[in-house]
Order: C-alpha cells, then structure tokens, then sequence
C-alpha cells in the first residue's frame, strides 16, 4: 500500500534526487525554474508518495505564480520513480493535491507539458496566457478549480510577489 503525504524538509533532498533521475540534466536551466527562484514551493501541496518499504515514488510541488493582478498555481515538477511508472502513481498525486489546491481556495493552475497526458485531468491550452521565454506555448495548459477562473486571463506568467 502507498502512502501519500506531505513533503518535509527532511524529504527535499530525496525528492531533488528523483528529480534528477527523472529529469534531463540542466532541468533547472527552464524558463519554469526562473518562476521559483526565491519564492517558497506550496507546502500544503507538495506531496509524496512513498511504498510499503517507506521509499520514494512519486513527488508533486505547486508555486504560486502571477499573471497581471491574479494569481494561480504552477504545477511542477511530478515525478514518478522509473521502476513505479504505470501503477497509477503520478494520477493519484494529481487527483489528491489537485482536490486539495481548491479546498484551500485556490482557483486556477496552469503547467508546462504534454496535453494528451494532462487533458485527461483537464487541463487544456491557455492561449493568452504566456510563460518566460524559451516555452512553447503549446504546452501551457490550464486547469480552472473554480468555474470560469480562467476566463478573460492573458499576460506574461511572472514570479509572485506574495
């Protein structure tokens, strides 16, 4: 049985680690990474799971982001260890952080990646929302917690301020 749980300090060096094996090196060279520096990860939402032996799975972190006066969630990075892909891990961390990002009020997240895979937890393409440069904006997508959240949004995505 997997456990999930929040991420402690402890964890973090661990979950860089699976980062690192899962991730092509230079992962932090991304325009995405720029939108961290300095700014604090979502605690209450960055996950872990772990197996039945209490070893690292699977890791989910949020940061908060800005586009004009509003804010959302930027999702990333998820990981799954190599030898636990396809057991459903990386859907569970999604489904699980994700019902908590709006019981916590949170209305909008948005993310860099591959939206056959993230369509099918509804994200879709955000057209006039616009990450730092080198991003392809085909891989901003958006998932609005709250109906309507996304609507009439546009602008750069930049660091938040609070």
């Amino acid at each position: 049985m997997y456990e999930l749980s929040q991420e402690t300090a402890q964890d973090w060096w661990e979950v860089e680690a699976l980062y690192d094996l899962c991730f092509a090196p230079g992962r932090e060279a991304l325009s995405s990474y720029r939108l961290r520096d300095d700014v604090p990860a979502v605690a209450e939402l960055s996950t872990i799971v772990r197996d039945p032996d209490v070893i690292l799975a699977g890791a989910i972190r949020y940061w908060p982001v800005s586009i004009g006066a509003v804010t959302a969630l930027l999702l990333g990075p998820i990981a799954v260890h190599p030898t636990r892909q396809g057991e459903g891990l990386g859907g569970a961390l999604m489904r699980d952080s994700l019902a908590r990002a709006a019981d916590l009020g949170w209305e909008r997240v948005m993310l860099v990646g591959d939206a056959p895979y993230y369509g099918k937890f509804g994200f879709k393409k955000l057209n006039d929302v616009a990450m730092p440069p080198p991003t392809n904006p085909d891989r901003v997508l958006g998932l609005a917690l709250q109906t309507g959240a996304w609507d009439g949004i546009s602008g750069v995505v930049k660091p938040s301020e609070s």
